[in-house]
């Protein structure tokens, strides 16, 4: 660890217990996308108190706190996501949700509390020249906060040279980093196939055109795509989530709905998936005489560091908690999506992962009833935004 992260990184220990209950806090009353009123008002009383310009409701629940300090002309964005899930908390932990049916299941809590952590050093210190701006966003899980908040001009308002974000990893031992340039998280869509035909009486079914064999057979078929067009070095996947048809057992029904979740870790793979799913499809109908209609959602795209930003990014990290503690390969299998793709796309940046240790009482991973953030990762995720905002505006 160089002398100015052991540095940050003590001052920040000391301020451990404190930023713990301020995530905890956060925890107990988790809000979904676009209603993070209460937490937003949060966030910006602290930003205010620690002399940031504050401006709230920029997409909606988002809060931007902006920080000038010297005459430099760089500029750089932190975002950090503050929205919860629609989940039941199963974690038995004292400070457990109070909202019923909501939780803070990914660690946006923990995100908010370290970008907090950071802004409070930030503030106090002033060690950089140029602009910073935490961008504190609503509606991270699939509701488009990122793009709620550039089509508010999140970035004309704001501007940013370059932009760089965090995610907790469970499973990733606290005290560890996991980056790397080109993509990192996968394109998430989102398709739905109705199959329309003829219905009849269960008995004679040569009377009709059912659906549901089709459905069936569909299903399957959808799964060969990957498998025989896909590149074996590539990666994509199809989900087949659910499947809605019929009311009685001795009635074939009229239409049958397929919803089918759709990701790729390439640009190219994730048309080539989207081509195909509608193709087959269509012949899959055709087979039976049928009618099938595509609606396909195209939800956030692949997540692309930039080179140069992520060295940076890498070099700060690495000087933190030692080369040997900071990685570049994601776990295998592991392909979730991530909304910050979108600011990426609009500016140059990094999107790095926190290692998060053994998250909850069963060690659980994020989007499960038992999970918790591991508060023992504050000091680092903080740490590393200092450094970085150090290390990009340098004095």
């Amino acid at each position: 660890m160089t002398q100015a992260s052991a540095t940050a990184f003590a001052r920040i220990q000391q301020w451990q217990e404190a930023f713990t209950d301020i995530r905890r806090a956060i925890h107990q009353h988790p809000e979904l996308g676009f209603e993070e009123k209460r937490t937003s008002e949060l966030v910006a009383g602290y930003l205010r108190q620690w002399g940031y310009a504050v401006h709230e409701g920029v997409g909606g629940t988002g809060v931007v706190g902006v920080l000038r300090q010297g005459k430099g002309s760089r500029s750089i964005g932190i975002r950090a996501d503050m929205d919860a899930l629609p989940i039941e908390e199963a974690s038995g932990v004292p400070h457990r949700s109070q909202e019923h049916g909501k939780m803070h299941a990914c660690g946006h809590d923990g995100h908010t509390a370290i970008l907090l952590c950071a802004a409070r050093y930030l503030a106090e210190t002033r060690a950089f020249d140029g602009t910073l701006n935490l961008i504190f966003q609503p509606a991270e899980e699939s509701l488009g906060g990122a793009l709620a908040m550039m089509d508010d001009g999140l970035f004309e308002r704001f501007p940013c040279d370059a932009v760089y974000a965090l995610h907790n990893a469970p499973g990733l031992p606290v005290g560890c980093f996991l980056t790397r340039e080109g993509a990192l998280t996968a394109s998430s869509d989102r398709a739905t196939i109705r199959l329309l035909g003829i219905g009849g009486h269960g008995a004679m079914p040569h009377l009709a055109k059912d659906p549901v064999v089709a459905a069936a057979e569909l299903v399957l078929a959808l799964q060969s795509i990957v498998s025989r067009n896909v590149p074996s070095t590539e990666v994509g996947v199809i989900t087949v989530g659910a499947i809605h048809a019929g009311e009685a057992a001795n009635v074939i029904p009229e239409q049958a709905e397929l919803r089918l979740s759709v990701r790729a870790t390439c640009p190219e793979v994730r048309r080539l998936l989207k081509q195909r799913i509608g193709e087959v499809a269509q012949g899959v109908a055709a087979v039976h005489g049928i009618e099938a209609r595509l609606d396909y959602e195209e939800l956030v795209p692949v997540l692309i560091n930039t080179p140069e930003e992520t060295r940076l990014l890498r070099q700060v990290a690495s000087e933190l908690v030692g080369p040997q503690r900071l990685l570049s390969e994601p776990p295998a299998g592991l392909i979730g999506s991530e909304d910050f793709a979108w600011m990426l796309e609009r500016r140059p940046g990094c999107y790095i992962a926190l290692g998060n240790g053994q998250s909850g009482p069963s060690g659980c991973m994020v989007h499960n009833p038992g999970y918790d953030f591991n508060d023992a990762a504050i000091p680092f995720g903080a740490s590393l935004w200092v450094r970085l905002v150090e290390t990009y505006l340098g004095a």
